[in-house]
């Protein structure tokens, strides 16, 4: 049975088209990655079939009565806003049923006998339908979410402005388990949750019976939990019955027999055009030239698609610092409360360290801690000399209204524009990308321009915040590359261990000193 019909979608922002002609149908069950490069519209594919965003032309047909949960990258929560609110607002349509059943009583006053024997009718229908979905249970089921993702140790009644990025996605989550959705769409779930959250996300989707689309870029959980591939690539998407790995063995060999086919059509063009240019002019072999000019006319040419521009990460690198980069001192990192017990950590230069642990436990503010950005709750922190830090945040901070170019310019005003494309170039972003406002990049662009700001500035010491969140498979690979080249020292927090594998040098458990155990 068909869940979703999508015929012929196209789309595109300004002059650079998304999607053309595209078709897609869900069936019940299917279990879908949907995967390509950064920037191929996936999530623009997500916020068409759920309605948020019209397309320039096609149609978008739901099944009647599916009810689609969406789990958005880009979703903000409202501040004032608590966990519980949240996580309750997945029951918005059965308050509303319940509003409806207020106005039936307040009409059922006034009402004649006739009008009453029908308000009746509809009161019971919604009375059962609030029964049937346990609207009476709505508190015990929103505790019961919030002990399982580990929220309730965090406090219900907390502003979810509050919370890390982990904890966001968590809320998020809840709230879409709550929904019970007839089928789920994931956009990269698994970005900011820690190991065990997705170990459980892996488990809840292998024994989910709906359908779900799921982007990510996490191929080892991709691999754990799909059964379809749906690639999309140079606006079109394509079907692949398998994993990743199945994926990618039967595209490498479709990718070989269309470029044989191409090799061999060429070779076919070039004899027709070298017969016809011979022949033509002589009377006795003009019929047999406009034949195959003829053919030459009509032939469907293969054309081979662009290989997309690949990213080269090379960060530049200042002078060397001294032997100790950061030593701690009883050092207890918090905002209103502590978050850690004292630490007494030393970093040395040429260490390439990664911490690692739960989501909401410090990690990032750990970071901030060490850079100055937030000030230590006790104790103090000591910063060698000649130290060039360069710090990768979680999230792009500032106005999103600037242009690619724009935004690189106001880093490196001293850079001509031909410098500062070539540099957004190297990161794997193309002209049309380049000459776009960073608010319509997807989240793997929008991370590829904050490593070039990153890469054009000399450092001896990299911040990094969970760097591999929105990468596509080749951006993640050529970072660890670059990374591995560095000669400078590194600080990352990361939840990838095949990212890291083989380019830390110390993995720090952050669960032995901090204070937020849940």
């Amino acid at each position: 049975m068909s869940i979703l019909n999508v015929e012929h979608l196209t789309h595109g922002f300004g002059d650079r088209a998304i999607f053309e002609d595209v078709s897609f149908r869900l069936l019940k069950g299917e279990h879908i990655g949907l995967i390509g490069a950064n920037g191929e519209g996936k999530s623009t594919f997500m916020n068409i079939i759920t309605g948020k965003l019209m397309p320039d032309e096609g149609k978008i047909e739901w099944a009647k009565n599916v009810r689609a949960g969406y789990l958005d990258q880009h979703t903000v929560l409202q501040e004032g806003q608590t966990i519980r609110q949240v996580l309750a607002s997945a029951f918005d349509f059965l308050y509303d049923m319940e509003s409806q059943m207020n106005q039936i009583c307040d009409k059922m006053g006034e009402a004649s006998p006739e009008e009453l024997e029908v308000l009746m009718e509809e009161l019971g229908t919604l009375q059962d339908l609030l029964t049937m979905h346990d609207f009476y249970m709505i508190d015990s089921k929103v505790e019961e979410v919030g002990r399982a993702l580990g929220l309730a140790e965090l406090g219900l009644d907390k502003d979810v402005t509050a919370l890390s990025g982990g904890q966001r996605t968590k809320v998020l989550l809840g709230k879409l388990l709550l929904e019970k959705p007839d089928i789920l769409l994931l956009d990269e779930p698994t970005n900011y949750l820690d190991a065990e959250h997705i170990e459980w996300l892996k488990r809840y989707l292998n024994e989910y019976e709906n359908a779900f689309i799921l982007i990510s870029h996490d191929i080892p959980f991709l691999n754990s939990v799909i059964n379809l591939i749906y690639h999309m690539d140079n606006r079109k998407l394509e079907r692949y019955v398998g994993d990743y790995d199945k994926f990618q063995e039967v595209y490498a060999m479709k990718q070989s027999q269309l470029e044989a086919a191409y090799n061999k059509q060429q070779k076919e063009i070039a004899d027709l055009k070298d017969f016809v240019a011979r022949n033509k002019a002589r009377v006795s072999t003009r019929n047999m030239a406009m034949s195959r000019q003829k053919k030459l006319d009509k032939m469907d040419v293969i054309e081979l698609t662009k290989d997309k521009p690949k990213p080269e990460f090379i960060f530049k690198e200042a002078r060397t610092p001294g032997r100790i980069l950061f030593e701690t001192k009883d050092l207890v990192i918090g905002y209103d409360e502590p978050l850690s017990s004292p630490l007494n950590l030393i970093i040395e230069r040429g260490e390439k360290v990664v911490l690692y642990g739960s989501n909401g436990i410090g990690k990032t503010t750990l970071l901030k801690s060490l850079l100055g950005l937030i000030p230590a709750f006790d104790g103090k922190v000591e910063t060698g000399d000649y130290l060039e830090i360069g710090y990768f945040e979680q999230e792009m901070s500032g106005s999103k209204e600037r242009t690619c170019i724009e935004e690189i310019w106001q880093e490196f005003p001293g850079f001509t524009q031909y410098e500062v494309r070539c540099a957004l170039a190297k990161c794997g972003l193309t002209t049309k990308h380049i000459e776009s406002k960073v608010k319509v990049l997807s989240g793997g662009e929008q991370a590829k321009v904050r490593l070039c700001k990153l890469m054009n500035r000399p450092s001896n010491l990299l911040l990094l915040d969970e760097p591999t969140n929105h990468l596509d498979v080749d951006a993640k690979e050529e970072l660890k590359r670059a990374l591995l080249a560095y000669k400078g020292s590194l600080v990352m927090v990361c939840h990838e261990p095949e990212f890291y594998e083989g380019l830390a040098t110390r993995v720090i458990d952050c669960t032995k000193w901090t204070t937020k155990l849940f």
